[in-house]
């Protein structure tokens, strides 16, 4: 610092995910000369109570005079929370000689070994009081409180510094708002919900309205809505109440309101307060569809009823209640008074997914060849809690490589080992690889690996299919300002062999959209109804894992032409579908693709553009089409020199991809046979391996015979 400058007023506003726990602000530059300070200088911050923290430039499109940048342990040492006001100024910081700390949470085990927590902390400013946050291999966080600091005031942690940890845990919430990604809207709606009547309730009093008294958050699991329970409570900085739908269920008579009824009366001694109610639809079900023996539950649905919207005001307490499950909850706890809003806490986008890597990797040391975005791209359908799972399997792939190196006899891991220990790209592929999104578990899925470079010929279909399900995803700017909406089904249809399945997969694979492949007879069932729901299953899953394709297999089997021999079961299935792709929901990033070789027994009106808006025939390859079908089979095999693929594609006339396909892999059959009749070393044989136009030539006679009438 070159001067010692009055400090300044800032609003305080979000911080990027990168910066939480790293001991940062971040400041417009024209702030930072009124402060005197420069890049990396510490300065003091004095909200309700007063921290330090080191004082950065803000990102170029963050840079808004008066504005200062403070994650939520910032916010909580400054005792501040968004949008309010502190002071900025100048610090001088000592060396610390020694800290006192002690875990925050309830200590199941121990945080972490000293030398690495003082690696972690390095060069972080902080003062007794101050909390601090370290992140571990697979993204496991440790938050701690600062007892004590020698010397005295502000201090930062060096190589030298000795760490001392009470045997006492401090008993806390650490989740902040940094810590909940891809979930920026849902978050600003329960802002405005809770956070403002609890601060300032003045405003609703002065409007001469009540405040409002629940929130329903409803969503599939995993997608963050207890994670977003959390951050409001500890960002609102009031008393939270944890409560799990079972858990208040008493088998005697009356324990069950009786324990709800001292749930509430907690809230509201120590308001303003947050009760929030996991799983609500195991204590609150539809009250008429219960039976005689589950008065239990009808009780607590009546006296939550009771409480929730009784005669005496409950003064500053709130209801936020989670459950994946809403129609199944008794419908007059979702009317205004009891839970005022519902809030859908949906699977992230791509650039949620991005935000959301970002948090569980923060304290990974990544390799450069880990790209995030491209990873985000290729995770359609992840929710926040499949994403931890992925960054965790890749952080413990890398730890795999690092066992062979250990020496169990020593308890000390090497820093060469530790700075070598990095968390690659085929970390993540591995990863990937077993893990699938949680909300598309239930029902027929699979991940598609192929490629247009896996489809020889097409060229004109691939075009088309890029157009009409990838460019509404990439370029939706331009499709809402022609004002047209994106096609909704695909239908291939043609002989069979021709590719239709391969290409739907190289669709799914390229797109980055989730695929979910439904053979069409594995949808009936003899049960009345069934049919019906579980298509009405497959479209849900789907809208709730946007963008994603839904893949009809044998589309003909499911859809026949109504009134003939199908029956009354299949006449249900079409209308059902019917309504599902062209009904009253939108079906927004969802695309229906159908193969079919039968096209004259689909009902007619599933065909109608609004339906399925192309209808793309497959006819057999021509000689260029069957040449670059070649390329695609038989490039990848051991070709022995002078094979003529040409020659080849001229003498296949009349053959579709499927007999190419065949072909090669007769040939390569027939290569492999040789050898094995040779005998000797197998290893050595694989080596000299090569297809040679003889094996094709033969293969071919043989495929002809076969066919021949």
């Amino acid at each position: 610092m070159t001067d010692e400058r009055p400090p300044v007023t800032f609003r305080v506003c979000e911080a990027p995910t990168r910066d939480v726990g790293r001991g940062l602000i971040r400041l417009d530059p024209e702030d930072m000369q009124r402060l005197g300070v420069v890049v990396g200088d510490v300065v003091s911050i004095v909200g309700r109570r007063a921290t330090v923290a080191r004082v950065m430039p803000a990102h170029a499109g963050m840079r808004r005079q008066s504005l200062v940048q403070m994650d939520g342990l910032a916010r909580v040492n400054a005792g501040a929370s968004l949008d309010e006001q502190v002071t900025v100024g100048p610090a001088t910081v000592a060396l610390a000689r020694s800290i006192t700390l002690a875990q925050v949470g309830a200590r199941t085990r121990a945080p972490a070994e000293p030398r690495t927590l003082t690696r972690l902390l390095d060069g972080i400013p902080m003062v007794a009081g101050d909390r601090v946050r370290t992140t571990l291999v697979g993204a496991q966080t440790r938050e701690f409180m600062v007892e004590s600091t020698d010397p005295p005031g502000p201090v930062l942690i060096g190589p030298d510094t000795r760490l001392r940890f009470l045997d006492s845990a401090v008993e806390s919430n650490a989740i902040t708002y940094e810590d909940v990604g891809g979930l920026t809207k849902e978050v600003r709606r329960i802002r405005e919900m809770i956070e403002l009547p609890l601060k300032h309730p003045e405003v609703f009093q002065h409007l001469g309205i009540e405040s409002p008294k629940g929130v329903l958050l409803c969503g599939p699991p995993g997608t963050g809505k207890t994670l977003i329970a959390r951050a409001v409570a500890r960002e609102a900085n009031v008393h939270f109440i944890h409560l799990n739908g079972p858990e208040i269920i008493d088998k005697m008579y009356g324990a069950s309101e009786a324990q709800l009824r001292r749930m509430f009366d907690e809230a509201e001694k120590n308001a303003p307060s947050i009760i929030f109610i996991d799983e609500l639809d195991a204590i609150a079900p539809k009250r008429e569809e219960m039976s005689g023996d589950r008065q239990v539950e009808r009780r607590v649905v009546a006296q939550l009823l009771g409480l929730m919207d009784g005669l005496q005001s409950r003064g500053q307490v709130i209801v936020i209640a989670a459950t994946n499950i809403p129609n199944a909850i008794d419908p007059a706890l979702r009317r205004p008074g009891r839970f005022d809003r519902e809030i859908q806490v949906g699977v992230p986008d791509e650039n949620g997914r991005r935000e959301i890597l970002e948090i569980h990797t923060r304290g990974m040391p990544l390799a450069p060849d880990v790209d995030l975005a491209r990873l985000a791209f290729h995770t359609p359908g992840f929710v926040g809690a499949d994403l931890a799972a992925l960054c965790r399997e890749a952080a413990m792939s890398a730890l795999r490589r690092l066992i062979p190196d250990l020496n169990f006899e020593d308890s000390r891991v090497s820093e060469e080992k530790l700075a070598a220990l990095v968390v690659t790209a085929e970390d993540f592929a591995s990863a990937q690889a077993g893990t699938q999104p949680s909300a598309l578990r239930e029902i027929v899925t699979q991940a598609s690996h192929k490629r247009w470079a896996d489809v020889g010929g097409l060229d004109d279909i691939k075009r088309l299919l890029v157009e009409a399900v990838e460019w509404p995803t990439r370029h939706a700017a331009l499709y809402a300002a022609a004002r047209i909406q994106p096609p909704k089904g695909i239908l291939f249809y043609g002989a069979p062999g021709t590719g239709k399945t391969l290409l739907a997969k190289a669709l799914a694979g390229e797109s980055g959209a989730n695929f979910i492949a439904v053979k069409g007879p594995q949808l009936l069932s003899m049960w009345a109804g069934e049919s019906e729901r579980g298509v009405r299953e497959v479209f849900r899953k789907a809208r709730q894992t946007a963008p994603c394709i839904i893949f009809f297999d044998e589309i003909d089997t499911l859809t026949p032409n109504r009134g003939g021999t199908g029956g009354a079961l299949t006449d249900r299935v079409v209308a059902q579908l019917l309504t599902e792709i062209d009904g009253i929901e939108d079906l927004r990033g969802v695309t229906v693709v159908a193969a079919t070789n039968r096209l004259d027994q689909i009902d007619a009106a599933l065909l109608r553009p609004g339906r399925f808006d192309f209808l793309v025939e497959f006819q057999a390859p021509d000689l260029e089409g069957r040449r670059a079908i070649l390329d695609v089979h038989a490039g990848r095999m051991p070709l022995a020199p002078g094979v003529d693929l040409a020659a080849l594609a001229r003498n296949t006339a009349g053959m579709v991809g499927a007999d190419l396909e065949a072909l090669c892999r007769h040939a390569g059959v027939a290569a492999i046979r040789e050898l094995v009749a040779r005998g000797g070393d197998e290893a050595a044989a694989a080596a000299t391996l090569r297809v040679t136009q003889q094996h094709f030539d033969d293969a071919l006679i043989a495929m002809k015979r076969e066919r021949a009438p």
